[in-house]
């Protein structure tokens, strides 16, 4: 068997060329370029000089039938990620799609259940931030029921300030029918997953969310989502694209510890002795009272740990490439397993239904109620089909 992936590149745009440099650069060892595709005449060019001898196609379905490739990354507009993905499918080879896996679950699940179909050939998403070695950790000290059971769970992310020039950068951008929604869909999809992946998907969702709150868009640029574990346990999910100065604090508690993340750099590490409520019940009112005079000593409690990595840029992308050849060469498990997308695709509709509707939103929501609301909106744009 080879040991190189050939790689088609659908999309040369910011992703598609990032990849393409990693390859080129040997960031991916097992992995070579195969084939480049984008339709934009003005790439054609440009790449062909950057990437002599690598053959450029301007449809992608012509490249997958070409031969030329073992597997496709798909750097596209949400919404041509599933059809993408079930057409390279199709030809038995390879798929890896971009985050978000598409706009809404409908198409998402369409893409999961014919991959599912096809066993034998790998399904990946480019959750990079899976590849993050402090997110790696700290879902490991969850799994391990290092902290307890989760009680609350709590994410401001903040820190990607977007300028309305940035909106007005293309006629698809934040659109209903073009993107299919805001920060959700383009910001926030990494954090959507990792929240559901290290503290588990929620049962329901109940959002305020502001559309075209400080920026001339028809879609979301301020969220504040609660979602409910089903078991007291509540989560809460704050996003936006106007905050200058930017927050990213992240809170997982348990019964017996706590984890808060800054700036998915830092996480300290805190870990009772005993599940917090045992210590609760254990003290008497003298407890009480060297509580409330500050005279009890936190180390008899529990004990303190900063973690922190550095990840070089790049590094966490070119790895889930790395990754998704060594699952289709030797089998190596998948970081992240395409069927995973669904997760973040279905609590973002549901907090977008949430927030239509005004009620509490199951995580089992009624798709084709989403799909009425969601093409209310692409009518009221007018500028592109509605989805089916």
């Amino acid at each position: 068997m080879s040991t190189k992936v050939r790689l088609g590149i659908i999309g040369l745009g910011q992703q598609g060329g990032m990849y393409a440099k990693f390859i080129k650069d040997g960031l991916v060892p097992n992995m070579e370029i195969g084939a480049l595709c984008d339709h934009d005449p003005a790439k054609k060019e440009r790449f062909e000089s950057e990437y002599p001898g690598v053959p450029f196609y301007d449809d992608y379905i012509a490249m997958l039938d070409s031969g030329d490739v073992d597997a496709i990354v798909t750097c596209v507009p949400h919404f041509l990620h599933p059809e993408m993905g079930i057409e390279t499918l199709k030809r038995n080879i390879h798929a890896l799609v971009e985050k978000p896996a598409g706009v809404y679950t409908k198409q998402v699940k369409e893409l999961n259940e014919f991959a599912a179909s096809k066993p034998e050939l790998s399904f990946g998403i480019m959750f990079n931030q899976r590849n993050n070695p402090l997110y790696k950790k700290l879902k490991e000290i969850v799994d391990n029921g290092e902290i307890g059971a989760i009680r609350r769970t709590n994410w401001i992310i903040t820190n990607w300030w977007r300028p309305q020039g940035y909106y007005n950068s293309s006629e698809w951008r934040a659109t209903w029918g073009g993107e299919g929604g805001g920060v959700l869909v383009n910001q926030a999809p990494h954090q959507l997953d990792l929240w559901q992946w290290i503290c588990g998907v929620p049962q329901s969702v109940y959002s305020k969310v502001a559309y075209g709150f400080r920026r001339d868009i028809a879609v979301e640029d301020e969220v504040t989502a609660v979602v409910d574990y089903g078991n007291g346990a509540t989560g809460v999910f704050v996003t936006a694209t106007h905050d200058l100065v930017g927050t990213d604090r992240f809170e997982i508690l348990g019964d017996q510890g706590k984890i808060v993340v800054e700036g998915s750099k830092t996480a300290t590490v805190t870990r009772l002795h005993k599940p917090e409520r045992e210590l609760s019940d254990a003290m008497d009112m003298g407890d009480v009272m060297k509580l409330f005079t500050g005279q009890l000593n936190p180390a008899e409690y529990y004990t303190t740990e900063v973690i922190e990595f550095e990840s070089a840029w790049g590094a966490q992308h070119a790895g889930v490439l790395e990754n998704f050849a060594a699952n289709i060469l030797d089998g190596t498990p998948l970081l992240a397993p395409g069927s995973d997308g669904i997760n973040g695709v279905r609590l973002a509709n549901a907090i977008h239904l949430s927030s239509w509707t005004g009620k509490e939103v199951s995580l089992d929501f009624d798709e084709e109620e989403y799909m009425r609301e969601l093409n209310k909106r692409i009518a009221e744009e007018g500028k592109f089909p509605e989805r089916s």
